[in-house]
């Protein structure tokens, strides 16, 4: 499955956000990924953190940021919340508030001999 997360802070208690959007239509399973629109994902999910907590856990370390963004609506796997988890030390510690995109594809996990 191909994946899209997106990871701000916004608003004026600088709140982090990560909505989780994925390719479903079977149709679009041989579009190259780079040809791929905002319109071809749809919203999964959206989990909210405060400011005060991602803080707190970066604090202790990245294994506590990627404790702290597993939730029981959205808990990605290892290699795909290990990346999130920096993104978002690195956006926590950036002036500015772009959003991050990271892409993900389940097929780049499996392994050929």
């Amino acid at each position: 499955m191909r994946q899209k997360y997106i990871i701000s802070q916004e608003g004026t208690d600088q709140v982090f956000k990560i909505r989780e959007y994925a390719i479903i239509d079977k149709n679009l399973r041989n579009v190259d990924s780079s040809m791929l629109r905002q319109e071809d994902y749809e919203f999964l999910c959206e989990e909210t953190y405060s400011h005060a907590r991602i803080e707190r856990s970066i604090s202790q370390g990245k294994e506590a940021v990627v404790s702290t963004l597993r939730t029981p609506n959205l808990y990605p796997i290892r290699p795909y919340v290990v990346k999130m988890a920096e993104q978002v030390m690195v956006l926590f510690d950036s002036p500015g508030n772009e959003p991050v995109e990271l892409f993900f594809d389940d097929t780049d996990l499996v392994t050929t001999e």
